[in-house]
Order: C-alpha cells, then sequence, then structure tokens
C-alpha cells in the first residue's frame, strides 16, 4: 500500500488550553490550530483524541471516563496518571509532538524514533513518518517498538499471531477465506509484549484503519496506524500481562456473555440440505450411528426461497408445514439453527412496504438503493457452486424503527422452536450509501455488522434468557458481547486447517473468547481427503465450539469406515469432556482468557514458546498440538512447568515428559498430541448423545488427575467451583465421585 507520509499536516508543538482541562491545542507545521484532548479510563488505560469531530456514537465503548491524575509536566506538555502507569504528550526543539506512555515507572511505549536525514519535508532530522498528522480525509500516528517486540490482535486473520512485519488492513470484509488479509471479523485493537510490560492501542472508530506493523514499505522499526479519517480517537493502555490487557479491552468495549451447555456439543450442517427428506435422513442417521450432536441447521438455501430472501418464514413449497418438522427435530433430542443476512430480495413480497417505512439503506441523494451481487465478475463466488442472490435493499440497523422491526421478526422463529440463529453476511454496505441517522457508508460499513449482530442477540436473549447465543459470521469492535462466531470459508485443505487455527487464536487475541471453524474446510476444488477431515475434527474437539459445515457432505461416514470409528471416538470425547469446557467458559468470561489460548497468552515471557504459534491451550490445563500434515508429523514445545514443576502428561497414556523442551513426535490417525499439566485434576462427564439429558447442567462422573504439583494445590477448571477435595475423596455437585483416573 502506497502512502505518501508527506503529505500529512504534522503536530508540531502544543500549548495549554485554559478552558479546558486535560486539553491541549497542538500547532501543525501548516499553522492550523486542533484540539487533542487526554483523559483517563481506569488504572492503566488512557484516551487521546487530536481533533475530534462529531459524529454518531454506535455504543463500541462502554466504560466512562474514570478520574484523571494531572501530572505537572511543563508549559508544552500534558501528562496524566492513571493507576502506575503515566502518559505524556510534548512538544521540543525539533517541532514535533511526541507521546511517551511509561508503567510503574519505565518507559513502555513512545512515538516514532526512526528519523530520515532529509527530514521528509520537515526539518533536519525529523522522524520518517509524522508521530501524529493529519490530511482532508486521514490521520496518522506512529509509534516505536523494540526488535525484541511481539505484537498481536487485530481480529480474525489466518496469518501468522506476531504481525510484526505485516501490513494488516482493518475492513469488514466478505472474505471468502482466511487465506488473505480480507476478514470478516476485525478489530483495530493490537497490543505487545515488551520489555516492561505490555502496550496496547485500540483505534476507536468506524473507518478503515491501515496498520503497518514494522511493515518494510513503511518502517521497519515503527508501528504505524493510519485511519481513513481527518481525527484519531486512540485507547492506550498498560498492564504486566496479554490477560490483563484483553481484561482492559473488555472494560472499554464490554465483558463477553457466555454461552449455553448446548452450545458446547456438536453443530451439524451442510450447504446444504435441500429437502426435508434429505434433511431427516441426516438427522436419523446422526442418531442411529451413535453421534453426538446438539444442533441441527437450516442453511440459507435449505429452509428460504432464494429470489425471495430474506423472510422471518419457511419455503411453502419445500416446507408446507415446518412446524411439524421441527417438533420431528426435537424429538430427536436437536436444538434448531435457521440461517439468516440482512438482506431482503426487491422480489419479496413486502418489499416496497419495507422500503417505504425506511428500513433500508439509501443513496447518498436520498433515493432508493439496490445492492446487486458481483455475478458478472470474473472473480464472482455464484455461478456452479452458490446459487445467485437477486437485487436487494440492505436493511439500516441506524433506523431504531428498522432494527426493532428486525429483532421483533424473529418471534415468527421462536414460535416454531427455532432456537438460534446462524448471522451471516453483514458485510455488503457500499461506500455510496447514506444511513437513517446521517452517516455515510463509509462509515457504517465496518459497524454494520456489530449493530446487526447485536439486533440479532438481543432477540436471542428476550426469547431464551441465559441460554441465548447465534452463530455470527462478522464484527467489529465489542465482538466479544454478542457470542459466539465462527471463522467462514476456510479452504478444504491442510493450508485451510492451519490458517482457520490462526485465525480462532488471532480472534482470541482481540479479546472474543469463543470460536469455531467449518470443520472438513468449507470449499475446494475437491471434497476434503479423510486424513485431513479427521485432523481437522480433531483439533475441532479442543475448541470453544465445534460445528461440521461445508460444501458437500461433512458427515463423518461420508469419509470410510475407519474415519467414521475414531471420529465417534472423538465426537464422545467432546462430550465427556463437557463439565471441562463449561469450566474453560466460564473462566473466559470471568478472566478474558478465551478457551483456545495461544502460547503467547500463556508464557508471554518465554519467546520459544510464542514461536509455537499453532499449538494452543484448551482452557488451564490442556496443550494441544494439531496435526497439520498427512504425515502425522509434530514438532512441539513443552514449556517450562514454572511453579509446577511436575512437567507433563501425555493425556492419552500418561506418559511423562519434563518440560522446557522442543519435542518431534509422529501420531497416527487415531490420536493428536495432547499434554496435560502435573498437578491438573479436571472432570469427566458421562457420555450422552445430546446435551438435552443434563438439564443445562455438567454432572460428573469421574476426575482425571495427572500427577502432583510440587506446592500440592490442585488446579481446577469446573463450574461454581464444582470440585473439591475432602480428605482423598473427590465431590462433585454434593455426590461422591465413584472413579479416580490417577497418572503419577
Amino acid at each position: 500500500m502506497n502512502i505518501d507520509f508527506t503529505d500529512f499536516d504534522r503536530l508540531r508543538s502544543i500549548d495549554p488550553n485554559p478552558a479546558a482541562a486535560h486539553e491541549v491545542v497542538a500547532t501543525t507545521v501548516d499553522g492550523k490550530r486542533i484540539a487533542v484532548s487526554l483523559a483517563s479510563y481506569g488504572a492503566g488505560i488512557f484516551r487521546l483524541r487530536v481533533n475530534p469531530i462529531a459524529k454518531p456514537d454506535y455504543g463500541l465503548i462502554v466504560a466512562a471516563p474514570g478520574e484523571a491524575v494531572p501530572v505537572a509536566s511543563g508549559p508544552h506538555a500534558l501528562a496524566l496518571r492513571a493507576g502506575s502507569a503515566r502518559l505524556t504528550l510534548s512538544s521540543d526543539d525539533t517541532h514535533a509532538v511526541n507521546l511517551a506512555l511509561t508503567h510503574r515507572g519505565k518507559p513502555l511505549l513512545r512515538s516514532i524514533s526512526d528519523e530520515h536525514f532529509r527530514g521528509m519535508a520537515q526539518p533536519l532530522n525529523a522522524p520518517r513518518i509524522g508521530a501524529f498528522g493529519l490530511t482532508e480525509n486521514r490521520s496518522v500516528a506512529s509509534f516505536e517498538f523494540a526488535e525484541t517486540e511481539a505484537i498481536y490482535g487485530f481480529g480474525e486473520k489466518g496469518s501468522s499471531l506476531n504481525k510484526v512485519g505485516q501490513l494488516i488492513t482493518s475492513r469488514v470484509e466478505d472474505a471468502l477465506g482466511v487465506n488473505t488479509d480480507l476478514a470478516y471479523k476485525n478489530t483495530p485493537f493490537a497490543w505487545a509484549i515488551a520489555k516492561n510490560g505490555c502496550w496496547g492501542v485500540l483505534t476507536h472508530t468506524t473507518v478503515d484503519v491501515h496498520h503497518g506493523v514494522g511493515y518494510a514499505q513503511w518502517s521497519n522499526r515503527s508501528y504505524v496506524i493510519v485511519a481513513e479519517e481527518p481525527q484519531l480517537d486512540l485507547f492506550l493502555i498498560a498492564t504486566d500481562t496479554p490477560a490483563e490487557m484483553i481484561a482492559a479491552y473488555h472494560r472499554l468495549t464490554g465483558k463477553p456473555e457466555n454461552v449455553p451447555l448446548w452450545s458446547l456439543g456438536v453443530w451439524v450442517s451442510r450447504a446444504y440440505y435441500k429437502t426435508e427428506d434429505d434433511l431427516m435422513q441426516t438427522a436419523k442417521e446422526i442418531r442411529d450411528r451413535k453421534f453426538p450432536a446438539d444442533v441441527i441447521t437450516f442453511d440459507g438455501r435449505a429452509w428460504q426461497d432464494t429470489p425471495t430472501r430474506f423472510h422471518f418464514n419457511f419455503d411453502p413449497s419445500r416446507y408446507p408445514d415446518p412446524k411439524r418438522v421441527i417438533d420431528n427435530l426435537k424429538a430427536l433430542d436437536y436444538k434448531i439453527c435457521c440461517w439468516e443476512y440482512p438482506i431482503v430480495s426487491i422480489h419479496h413480497p413486502q418489499y416496497a412496504e419495507y422500503r417505504d417505512a425506511g428500513y433500508f439503506l439509501k443513496k447518498k441523494d436520498g433515493g432508493e438503493l439496490v445492492f446487486h451481487w458481483d455475478t458478472g465478475k470474473k472473480t464472482t463466488p455464484f455461478g456452479p457452486t452458490l446459487t445467485p442472490l437477486p437485487p436487494s435493499g440492505l436493511v439500516d440497523f441506524t433506523n431504531r424503527a428498522a432494527y426493532n422491526w428486525w429483532r421483533d421478526e424473529h418471534k415468527n422463529l421462536w414460535a416454531l422452536g427455532v432456537d438460534t440463529i446462524k448471522s451471516d453476511f453483514g458485510e455488503q454496505v457500499p461506500a455510496d450509501s447514506l444511513a437513517h441517522n446521517g452517516d455515510t457508508g463509509e462509515r457504517v460499513h465496518n459497524v454494520n455488522a456489530h449493530l446487526y449482530n447485536r439486533c440479532v442477540y438481543e432477540a436471542s436473549r428476550e426469547a431464551h434468557g441465559d441460554e441465548a447465543c447465534l452463530w455470527g459470521r462478522a464484527g467489529w469492535i465489542g465482538t466479544q458481547r454478542h457470542p459466539l462466531q465462527w471463522g467462514g470459508d476456510p479452504q478444504s485443505d491442510w493450508g485451510g486447517l492451519v490458517n482457520s487455527i490462526r485465525a480462532g487464536l488471532n480472534h482470541g487475541h482481540s479479546g472474543s473468547p469463543f470460536h469455531a471453524t467449518d470443520v472438513g474446510g468449507f470449499y475446494g476444488s475437491t471434497q476434503p481427503e479423510p486424513a485431513l477431515y479427521l485432523r481437522w475434527v480433531q483439533a475441532a474437539v479442543f475448541a470453544s465450539h465445534f460445528r461440521i459445515h461445508g460444501i458437500g457432505a461433512r458427515e463423518p461416514w461420508m469419509f470410510g469406515k475407519e474415519v467414521e470409528k475414531i471420529a465417534r471416538e472423538f465426537f464422545e470425547i467432546r462430550y465427556k469432556l463437557l463439565p471441562y469446557l463449561r469450566g474453560a467458559c466460564d473462566l473466559a468470561v470471568k478472566t478474558g482468557l478465551p478457551v483456545m489460548r495461544s502460547m503467547a497468552l500463556m508464557h508471554p515471557d518465554d519467546r520459544v514458546a510464542r514461536a509455537f504459534e499453532l499449538q494452543f491451550y484448551c482452557g488451564p490445563h490442556f496443550l494441544v498440538m494439531p496435526v497439520t500434515n498427512a504425515d502425522g508429523d509434530v514438532e512441539g514445545y513443552l514449556p517450562s512447568a514454572g511453579h509446577n514443576d511436575g512437567g507433563w502428561y501425555d493425556f492419552w497414556t500418561g506418559t511423562h515428559f519434563d518440560g522446557g523442551e522442543v519435542i518431534q513426535l509422529n501420531y497416527d490417525l487415531e490420536r493428536i498430541p495432547v499434554f496435560v499439566r502435573a498437578g491438573a485434576a479436571f472432570p469427566i462427564g458421562p457420555l450422552v448423545q445430546s446435551t438435552r439429558p443434563l438439564e443445562g447442567d455438567t454432572p460428573v462422573i469421574a476426575v482425571a488427575e495427572f500427577g502432583y504439583a510440587s506446592n500440592d494445590k490442585y488446579e481446577h477448571c469446573a463450574r461454581g467451583d464444582a470440585l473439591k477435595r475432602v480428605g482423598d475423596e473427590w465431590r462433585s455437585y454434593g455426590q461422591r465421585v465413584m472413579n479416580v483416573r490417577r497418572f503419577l
């Protein structure tokens, strides 16, 4: 991406503004006077605004300003203290405004130090890129980072977790996979593991944001933010650990909501089940073949009439009595998920009524906006693979009447027995559109997915209370408030599996604790090979959520008898681990740490551990090393146990391993490498075919205990402190656990 940074009018000096506390007036090189303000939002959190402009507030920030503690800083400086952090803005004789963030008295983050001896059209030896600068349409902020720092975040990207060296764009897109920088779920939030703690920067905006993270074309040694608007609204965060960083992000943007127990079961889907017979045959065969499962999905074409969609009723030509079909599925103990998107065909019988009511986005001149899909392009996703979609109106969620209409229309589905919604799409707002609140398409485009999913989640909460959740595709800042999300449309090959694991971990780095993939991959020139499908199943068992889905068959028995046998065992393992997974979800909501935890989150001070980006923790105890090749080879790393010096145990065999070593492994199709910390104990639940017999509870029939910790403290992960040690007995929910599996 080519940007001429000499076009930016840099801030060169600041002077106090006697009319406003914690605000200064900055003078640019071109002599403009710009308002700059600082505020505190709690310990270690600061807000910096440059040239604030009045605009619609979409509620992305839920925190209120805290009490700021001013620090004496001189005539050309402004400084605040928040907890053990301090943020200072100052101007000096280099004719530049600079920022310095300290934590516990030590430097943590400062403005760019990459100088150019020509001055880049500025005074001699000025920074290559301005610390802060504006054009008519853009803004820039630039920060230094050290060569040892690792930088994470930015939403659900399929690229490597440490983003140093990358150019990343935060823009919500119909990404058609996880193979490029395009992503459905974007979060303009970066955080770094640094020498003196962790720093984070959240760019609070709804416009596109470009992040040069040591991007060579801009600056190898700088983190450069370019926002597509002439103002900056940044939250700067200082913490000791990555876990505290994510917790601080949640304080700003909202705590994650929890998910119901049934959502942790297996979701069954395909693109798509074409008829009632097709759907019911699969639903019955799952039960007949003894595959545990909880949710079955009516994907878009499975229940909608495509030429007239979207509407909140079943295609009458295929489902004259949808209540009967849903009742039959519920008799088999399934929850029902129905697909939707926030788009209404011009052929919908009530399209004109909705248009005249102002429920759709309009053109900038106020005229009717009809969205046309890219069916004429060479890159179209439609044609032989997906059904071409009709010209449509786009629901305008900035219009409260439209928002309420869309939310309340779900009551028709709840009345039929639908339990949850797959909230697909949401990325289609064009730049030349106008919203009801006066905002432009450029500003609504990214936040539209947030408003859409908030609307659907509210509908679900009203109907189902704590049993509510959705299955969302797109998102922006605050996605964690509307659980849960899946990583849409990976390619059905080994690279698709690798990028999906990365996408899930990146999503967790960005504040969202729950994530799933399309097991087996969504698309490809061929169906997934049996080994790939099985390895995807095995990895997904240890994610927060688990769904089989794709174009074509994804049911395990479609890949041969051996795959069917092994996959069934892993489906069963998933259900036996429900008490553990339930506890991991509770911890995620309480602490902010995702269910899938990267090595960077768990071992931030171990640079070797951080380099192993595909292995991950499931909750606090399981260390999972996915197999991502047909040969079954895995190179992994078992970190030093730290306070717990007992090492690690193989989950399957109980074989002991010392910590602090790289290991070379080869696993046949029946297993993937999973290790458990010594001293850990976790609950095992009963084998059930769905969660319905559990009635929302997570009964424990056994406890697996792996070795002893040196301090004899038994860590556990179970709901409501369910496991308690009483002498040599384990008790769960007041009942004695009859079996303890112990590896010594």
